[in-house]
């Protein structure tokens, strides 16, 4: 990186507050290896400070706080024979993320604007989790033939009734208050009222705790129609594969439950056989750092054994054609069980 370049996190402390700012807006804050190193660096410094009391996660620009991980340098990676690259940086995003769930210290994660797959890493395991107006939640990896992870089938696994597979598969976008539904996120805060909420934990002078802080400047935001949708979603995710679930779609007959099995049937049938299975397993996990390592074996049986991942970031990122090949096509022609494969793999290095 060239060195006059400006740091992609910036990491400070104001009053109180230990600050992490994703800085990176012009790719709506997207995650490489170096940024990730410098969160982990920074975190475990501000560990034993006393000056620090609380952490505060956040991302520069308005668009977004993160949209995830640089998924074309991944490609790259991969094409060119670099699986150890590519494991390094999910061992080192993986931790952080468990680093974020378990730090002994009160963290409080800004989702606002596009929070999505590392995103979602990043803020979903913070202590105290805002959404703003502006906030679009998702873990979309099953639009490029991949699996959530980043811990994200841990919080899909306990989402409400079916709305994990639901979400899981169809890769959809939760808005602020899905987002609370869901257990994504714990409060809504008007984006016009951050820096005044950052103010507050930083500088305020009583011992009130930054949850305390933050019911200062919550606020309710539109109710979200998820309770209207469950019982669709729930008769039909609940089946036990993703053939079933679209026929169950099919049977429904209604528009809603037509275009969900429309996506279903666009994306890769690989992908979405994998991720039944991984939010089923995080649904019966101990904790996050048994779902993480679900994920990390799941992610580099892509990365190392089957082409669907590649072919994906191809078609949509970089070639663009929109055009992707995926190996088999057709849902019909999957194994009865797909996700096998990936369920046992057994990386190369160990996650943790």
């Amino acid at each position: 990186m060239d060195s006059t370049a400006p740091a992609r996190v910036l990491a400070r402390t104001e009053g109180a507050l230990g600050r992490l700012t994703l800085n990176r807006p012009e790719a709506i804050n997207a995650l490489d290896l170096g940024m990730i190193r410098a969160m982990t660096a920074a975190l475990d410094a501000w560990r034993t400070d006393t000056d620090v009391q609380i952490v505060l996660i956040d991302g520069e620009g308005e668009r977004g706080m993160c949209a995830g991980g640089d998924v074309r340098a991944l490609h790259a990676q991969i094409v060119a024979g670099r699986a150890d690259e590519t494991a390094e940086f999910f061992r080192a995003e993986y931790a952080l993320n468990a680093m974020i769930a378990e730090y002994p210290k009160p963290v409080v994660a800004v989702a606002d604007g596009i929070t999505m797959g590392g995103g979602i890493g990043l803020a979903g395991h913070a202590a105290i989790r805002i959404v703003t107006e502006r906030s679009k939640l998702a873990m979309p990896e099953t639009r490029i033939g991949f699996t959530p992870d980043v811990g994200g089938t841990w919080l899909l696994g306990r989402a409400p009734g079916r709305f994990g597979e639901y979400f899981g598969l169809t890769g959809s976008t939760m808005n602020p208050a899905d987002a609370v539904l869901l257990g994504f996120a714990d409060h809504f805060v008007p984006s016009d009222r951050l820096d005044a909420l950052r103010e507050a934990l930083a500088y305020r002078a009583d011992p009130t705790g930054p949850a305390e802080i933050v019911l200062l400047f919550d606020e309710t935001p539109d109710p979200s129609t998820l309770p209207d949708a469950r019982r669709w979603i729930d008769e039909a995710f609940s089946a036990g594969t993703v053939v079933e679930i679209v026929s169950r779609l099919r049977a429904q007959g209604t528009a809603d439950a037509g275009a969900a099995a429309d996506l279903l049937e666009g994306l890769a049938p690989t992908g979405l056989a994998v991720t039944l299975d991984a939010v089923r397993e995080a649904r019966e996990s101990s904790g996050l750092r048994e779902a993480l390592e679900g994920e990390y074996r799941r992610v580099m049986w892509f990365v190392t054994q089957h082409p669907d991942l590649v072919e994906g970031i191809r078609a949509q990122l970089v070639d663009k054609d929109r055009n992707p090949r995926w190996d088999p096509p057709t849902l019909a022609e999957l194994a009865p069980d797909a996700g096998a494969d990936a369920r046992a793999y057994v990386p190369e290095h160990p996650l943790f």
